[in-house]
């Protein structure tokens, strides 16, 4: 089993989408951006994980994605048949991504 796993000093990259939606459209756009990361984003190169998270209100939608360099992002970004997808999410939200790296990471005592 492949897990996400958020590490500090790892070189990975974090792409966080958070889109704010009609909570009458979260569903949708969750299978339109789950749909993408199936057929596309997940066999890209550099590609480690993506997660797709709703909330519970209905009115937000995060897209947490990890990724080996910035490089691979942009270059996943600008294939033709990504785009498709993030043109459909856009319709269905308001999309506003951005890049990350891993400031602290913080778990309980055992």
């Amino acid at each position: 089993m492949t897990e996400t796993i958020i590490r500090t000093d790892d070189g990975t990259f974090a792409m966080i989408n958070v889109f704010e939606v009609e909570p009458e459209k979260q569903r949708e756009l969750a299978e339109v951006l789950s749909e993408g990361a199936e057929k596309f984003i997940r066999h890209r190169p550099g590609c480690i994980s993506v997660n797709i998270m709703t909330s519970r209100d209905g009115k937000r939608l995060v897209y947490f994605a990890q990724w080996r360099s910035k490089a691979d992002i942009k270059a996943t970004m600008g294939d033709p048949e990504v785009q498709v997808y993030r043109d459909r999410a856009a319709a269905l939200g308001t999309p506003d991504p951005h890049t990350y790296t891993v400031f602290a990471v913080h778990h309980p005592e055992s």
